[in-house]
C-alpha cells in the first residue's frame, strides 16, 4: 500500500481536537475513505471480467479478471483503533496477485485502488477536521 503524505499536518490538527464525539467523527471519514478504497478495488476487478468457461485471465501488471467472486468479496475495511483504519484483501491468493511470484507477474488491485482514491480521501478527512478545528 502507498504512504499516505502530509501525516504531521493531520496529526497536529487531531491533536488540537478533544473529545470522543470528534475523534470519531473523523474516524467515521477514515472509514468511508476506506470504504472508497475497497470500491475502487473491487470496481478494478470486475471491469470487463467475463466468469465461467469464457473467463480470460488478465494481463501482468492489470488488475486480475473476477472468475468465482471470492476475491471481490474478501476485500474488507476494519478499523482496529479510532483513528485507524486497515483494507485488506483476505482471500487466500490476494497477496500473490497483488504482488507476483516467482511463477506468475502481479496483478495488482489494491495499491492502484488506494492511489486512485488517495486525494478524496484525504479531502474527505481533511473536510472533517478542519470543520471540527474552525468549531
Amino acid at each position: 500500500m502507498p504512504k499516505i503524505t502530509g501525516l504531521n499536518v493531520v496529526n497536529g490538527k487531531l491533536a488540537q481536537l478533544s473529545g470522543q464525539q470528534k475523534i470519531s467523527l473523523v474516524g467515521q471519514a477514515l472509514v468511508a475513505g476506506g470504504q472508497e478504497i475497497k470500491a475502487e478495488a473491487a470496481r478494478s476487478i470486475t471491469a470487463g471480467a467475463v466468469s465461467g468457461k469464457d473467463h480470460v485471465p488478465s494481463a501482468p501488471g492489470e488488475p486480475p479478471n473476477e472468475n468465482t467472486g471470492v476475491l471481490r468479496s474478501n476485500i474488507e475495511v476494519t478499523q482496529p483503533a479510532p483513528l485507524r483504519v486497515e483494507i485488506s484483501s483476505n482471500a487466500p491468493y490476494s497477496a500473490a496477485l497483488e504482488n507476483g511470484t516467482s511463477k506468475m507477474q502481479a496483478r495488482p488491485f489494491m495499491g492502484p485502488a488506494a492511489r486512485k482514491a488517495k486525494a478524496s480521501v484525504i479531502a474527505r478527512v481533511n473536510k472533517v477536521i478542519d470543520k471540527l478545528v474552525k468549531g
